[in-house]
């Protein structure tokens, strides 16, 4: 029997593996590393309970506190349960959200004695433009790419090590560094972390890049939920890190700042964020004209 480990970020993903034919376990990594309360490497009970909290904020309530701990535990727990001669296939995206994951769990792995994985990271796929990941690939295109896949190497377990603390610590300057770097052991790496720095709140408009597509976007026209997604997504840089959950938070965000940047208008005073919270098509956001 084939006992590869792959994992991966998304649950579309995950589920294409599985209809790959490759065979193996799956197991589909479920956080935001870029942000959020945490510690480096291996997560504490502390830190556990403020991820859980973290998160169930970030997906405005889709996700309960509870279902995340649980969750994230589990996690863990299968990383601990890994032995020295279990064959692990990395497959992750050259976007922020993936990278910073991606040098979680190596950072995980290295910190446990596991230093034996392959990678797979396509930052570009013939035939899709733009790319924005794997996620957009079929069981078949997925198992082409099983071939490319390489050994992770002794120095960029250590690089990992570094990424994983500026992500964890949300160390600016190490941050910065990172994303100067003409070249990397995780070549992806100064990209995404270029990325997250644009999202840090301009010292004087307060916005992030983000927040800025969003209000540009409605200046020029866009109103509903969806056209304010694709005109965002079409001046983003490819691959996008963020989904639409991320987005319908930052319009809320900006709807509840003091004062607030846009207005709501549908049956309630937010966009829902997660499946099943409302319709978003009866909502509307217009920009409000705020001297900042």
């Amino acid at each position: 029997m084939n006992n590869t480990l792959h994992i991966t970020s998304g649950d579309g993903v995950g589920g294409n593996l599985a209809k790959a034919g490759l065979g193996g376990e799956i197991l589909v990594w479920h956080d935001i590393l870029y942000d959020g309360p945490r510690n480096p490497g291996w997560l504490t009970e502390e830190t556990l309970d403020a991820r859980a909290l973290f998160l169930e904020q970030a997906t405005g309530g889709g996700l309960t506190q509870a279902f995340v701990r649980t969750t994230l535990v589990a996690q863990y727990q299968r990383l601990a349960a890994i032995s020295a001669t279990t064959p692990i296939v990395l497959w992750f995206d050259a976007c922020l959200f993936d990278q910073s994951m991606l040098a979680h769990i190596l950072t995980c792995l290295d910190g446990r004695g596991i230093r034996q994985a392959e990678l797979l990271c396509v930052d570009a796929f013939p035939g899709i433009v733009p790319y924005d990941g794997i996620g957009q690939l079929k069981p078949a295109q997925l198992a082409s790419l099983f071939s490319r896949r390489l050994p992770i190497t002794k120095e960029q377990f250590s690089y990992a090590h570094v990424v994983d603390r500026a992500f964890a610590l949300q160390n600016m300057l190490l941050l910065t560094e990172l994303a100067r770097a003409s070249s990397a052991p995780l070549p992806w790496v100064p990209a995404a972390a270029a990325r997250w720095l644009q999202e840090q709140p301009d010292a004087e408009t307060g916005l992030g890049r983000l927040d800025q597509l969003i209000l540009n976007a409605l200046r020029t026209g866009s109103q509903t939920p969806a056209e304010i997604y694709k005109t965002v997504s079409a001046s983003e840089r490819h691959p996008q890190f963020w989904g639409d959950t991320t987005l319908w938070a930052k319009i809320n965000g900006l709807a509840e700042r003091k004062p607030p940047r846009v207005r709501i208008e549908g049956p309630a005073a937010r966009l829902p964020q997660w499946p099943g919270q409302g319709d978003l098509t009866r909502f509307a956001v217009f920009p409000l004209n705020v001297e900042r």
